[in-house]
């Protein structure tokens, strides 16, 4: 038996304070499940989702989604992973925030050697879900325009690299101007606070009035009407999250006065469900990290038991890049 580990887990689902580090059994993988010893875990707005409630789980329960390590052991009819493999992945259930666990194989991933566990541990739920935006989700070409909001944040950066290496124009939003900065060095044709500038009004005319072809919009309800209104005719609006809030019930009949336009909220999880899906998904994120085309900036560490302070500094939208939990 593998024992037990240390695990952040919540018993009620409240503030960051809700989170507790408990010695949670670990045990023996079984048919389709894996053991992987963490070296990293990763920190995404899912988290502060489930941990408050927003996003229910059956408590106690361990949080966190995403992680990387090495396998200590493989159940039965686990193939594409052998035992000392370095891995990561992005995946449900939530219990990521920990030393070791048991867990699915299906969405735990291969890790190439030219990426460190630190980068593994910051990309795979960002960078997989920037690859379903960009190839899933509705066809995207170079020369196209795409509204980008929270352009500095995890998923931002990724986002403003991957669409410069496939030519694809990318304004992106942020509430500072040192976080304008930073996209537009990462990539952003051009960067808008949100906080002094009217930023329907600057896509419009960073567009000569034409609209964007995609948005693409993590932050839920404060953007998402304005987001409409940057839109071209028979534009598609990629809701993908809720940093702000739930997006507002709305009347249908708006998307037509507005051009035709089309909405989906999807979900990466949707996405890497398939297993084979998932490892091609993830095969394309690590050729574009491998090759440089896309560099994961990890800005926040924090030990796994300042946990509740790294919840903190996320919510207050204090982060810039990838934030990750550190292990050793």
């Amino acid at each position: 038996m593998a024992g037990t580990a240390r695990t952040v887990i919540i018993e009620e689902h409240g503030g960051p304070e809700a989170l507790k580090l408990a010695d949670w059994p670990v045990g023996e993988p079984g048919p389709g499940e894996i053991r992987i010893r963490h070296k990293a875990c990763g920190l995404n707005f899912i988290d502060c989702y489930q941990r408050s409630g927003l996003y229910p789980m059956t408590l106690p329960h361990a949080l966190g989604m995403e992680a990387s390590g090495v396998i200590e052991a493989v159940g039965e009819g686990v193939s594409h992973l052998e035992v000392g493999d370095r891995a990561a992945y992005a995946s449900a259930p939530p219990g990521a925030y920990c030393e070791a666990r048991v867990m699915p194989a299906a969405q735990v991933c291969r890790l190439p050697d030219a990426i460190s566990f630190e980068e593994g541990a910051a990309m795979m739920l960002k960078g997989l879900t920037v690859q379903y935006l960009f190839h899933r989700t509705t066809p995207l070409q170079a020369g196209d325009t795409v509204l980008f909001h929270a352009a500095a944040g995890g998923v931002g950066l990724i986002a403003c690299q991957w669409a410069k290496s496939e030519g694809i124009r990318l304004i992106g939003t942020a509430g500072s101007d040192e976080k304008c900065a930073l996209a537009v060095e990462q990539g952003a044709d051009a960067c808008i606070n949100y906080a002094t500038e009217d930023w329907v009004a600057k896509v419009r005319e960073l567009t000569d009035d034409a609209g964007v072809d995609v948005v693409m919009d993590s932050v839920g309800k404060a953007t998402f009407e304005g987001s409409l209104d940057c839109l071209k005719p028979l534009g598609m609006m990629i809701s993908f999250g809720n940093a702000s809030g739930a997006v507002d019930a709305f009347n249908l009949g708006l998307l037509a006065q507005k051009g035709s336009l089309k909405v989906t909220r999807p979900t990466v999880f949707t996405h890497i469900s398939d297993h084979a899906t998932c490892q091609s998904m993830a095969g394309m994120l690590f050729g574009k990290v491998a090759s440089g085309e896309v560099g994961i900036r990890i800005d926040q560490r924090f030990p796994l038991e300042d946990v509740a302070e790294a919840h903190r500094v996320l919510e207050a939208r204090r982060t810039t890049g990838q934030t990750i939990l550190t292990l050793e």
